[in-house]
């Protein structure tokens, strides 16, 4: 982790420059780098799957090295990388205490356990969007399909918005008094790269009709600046995927400490998960056992059974360089790169979905999206497309990441008329 901090500390403490960039951060990615050269591939899927960098090869390979040379006892290596990992994902998503993150191999595992906490009789009222990632619209809908829960869908408008407002009034209709009740939303919408304004007002009209919440961060983290505790959600879910390029398996479930108790057998009334195992209990190297579960203090109540370890040091190096850089200073740069991409694409005569705020990319819509996707691939630019969640058009999804030169976005912008320019 040395080489990443030293690279940021040279880049100085002002905004973000390419030129600084190719000098200290693109040395930690020369392996990536090289196939890009190789291939001339404009790489604009960082919202899907983010870059590796060069150290993460030898990350996994120091977890492994402990497994190869201590057998049983590589977790008095394993359980602090577990501990600085979710300090690394409390840090990028503004929590003050890292035990209220729980590692979790995807999202959609940390909305199950939120749904399989919530006490009360009956099936859980809920109110979300049409435009959730497929995951967590699955989730929902099976539980829905198993009579364990009643979903309420809120549509979004003709633009494929989904506003602080409509959201309230839907929410206004969850029913009235005892019952349990679950709001889920996203802070900014995976196709459309929609960001929720006023978000907060969503959580407190939520929590007025008894509801709790579960913010899907995962096109947020890393890319916009947040604050988990000054939110006031109850529970948030993300990933290492995309932003903070960490793969596949390194996913988390954050909880409110208002929700966290101290060890011991949870009430009735408690918000406390079937989803657990052996990590969750209070003393889990001690292989007791008593009648009733007693659980461990804080998050780690929340914990189930044996974690992938391997997936902490897969995503450390990313979570180490966003940390490094600072989501701010990421963030002001990758605006200025979209308006780079979008100022070029209005000179073709192609502008973006709307000029709201968006997270990380620039979305663009067309009639045909595999087409489309397939077509700029042909031509060497690396993007793709989702249905709308409004109406028949796809959105094709194009974003820049701290790798991205401005040679490769005025190159990018021309292949992207070329495909979906008018005429």
């Amino acid at each position: 982790m040395l080489a990443i901090r030293e690279a940021a500390r040279s880049m100085g403490p002002g905004a973000l420059s390419e030129s600084g960039l190719r000098d200290h951060v693109f040395p930690l990615f020369s392996r990536v780098l090289e196939r890009g050269r190789e291939s001339g591939e404009i790489y604009l899927a960082n919202h899907s799957l983010g870059r590796p960098m060069d150290a993460v090869e030898a990350d996994v390979r120091e977890g492994l090295g402990y497994w190869y040379d201590h057998l049983g006892n590589a977790w008095d290596a394993w359980m602090p990388e577990h501990d600085a990992h979710r300090a690394r994902i409390a840090a990028v998503i503004g929590c003050g205490r890292a035990d209220c993150v729980v590692p979790k191999t995807s999202a959609a595992q940390g909305l199950r356990a939120v749904l399989n906490a919530i006490p009360g009789e009956g099936p859980i009222s809920v109110v979300s969007t049409r435009g959730e990632f497929d995951s967590i619209d699955s989730v929902l809908k099976m539980h829905h399909h198993r009579g364990r829960a009643r979903v309420a869908w809120a549509e979004p408008d003709e633009r494929g918005r989904f506003e602080a407002d409509d959201l309230v009034r839907a929410i206004g209709d969850l029913p009235s008094g005892a019952g349990p009740k679950l709001v889920v939303v996203s802070a900014v919408y995976f196709v459309t790269g929609q960001v929720v304004e006023g978000l907060d007002r969503v959580i407190a009209a939520a929590h007025e009709r008894g509801a709790i919440v579960v913010v899907d961060a995962y096109h947020a983290a890393g890319a916009v600046p947040m604050s988990f505790d000054d939110l006031g959600a109850d529970f948030m879910i993300g990933g290492n995927y995309k932003y903070t390029r960490g793969g596949p398996g390194a996913c988390w479930l954050c909880i409110h400490p208002r929700h966290l108790r101290e060890a011991g057998t949870p009430g009735a009334a408690d918000l406390a998960t079937t989803d657990t195992g052996w990590f969750a209990l209070a003393d889990p190297f001690s292989y007791s056992r008593t009648d009733e579960p007693r659980l461990a203090a804080g998050g780690d109540a929340w914990l189930e059974a044996t974690p992938p370890v391997l997936a902490y040091y897969q995503a450390r190096a990313g979570l180490e360089l966003t940390l490094a850089l600072g989501i701010e200073r990421l963030r002001a740069y990758n605006l200025r790169q979209q308006t780079m991409l979008t100022d070029a694409l209005r000179a073709h005569g192609i502008g973006p979905l709307d000029d709201k705020p968006r997270g990380a990319f620039v979305p663009i819509a067309t009639a045909d999206g595999p087409a489309a996707v397939a077509a700029l691939r042909a031509r060497g630019v690396d993007a793709d497309a989702r249905p709308c969640p409004s109406g028949s058009r796809w959105v094709v999804r194009f974003c820049p990441d701290v790798l991205t030169t401005s040679d490769e976005l005025a190159r990018a912008a021309e292949i992207i008329a070329s495909v979906l320019g008018p005429g």
